[in-house]
């Protein structure tokens, strides 16, 4: 009799340890995926940020395109800034 008293509680004690395992386990599961889907918004909000700036970016090349432009920047000078291009015979060249 003292040897059944002594299996049951030992099957007891594993089902115990078992069922704390499973329990613990399915946690973990609950917790990795959790993360994961903050991960993932993380991860679409920062796309969004890369996306926008590349849009920016594109923005901000077709404006230096535009704002460098040989006869734009002739002609701001000429209007604003007053320069004229010097006659030739003002022009001295030096060698390297």
């Amino acid at each position: 009799m003292g040897v059944k008293f002594a299996d049951s509680r030992l099957e007891i004690v594993l089902f115990a340890v078992l069922l704390l395992a499973l329990a613990l386990s399915a946690l973990g599961v609950i917790y990795t995926k959790n993360m994961s889907r903050s991960i993932f918004i993380e991860i679409e909000k920062q796309e969004k940020v890369i996306d926008q700036a590349e849009v920016e970016w594109g923005q901000l090349q077709l404006e230096l395109t535009t704002l460098a432009e040989q006869n734009r920047v002739e002609s701001i000078a000429r209007e604003r800034l007053k320069l004229i291009v010097p006659p030739r015979d003002k022009i001295i060249y030096i060698k390297p």
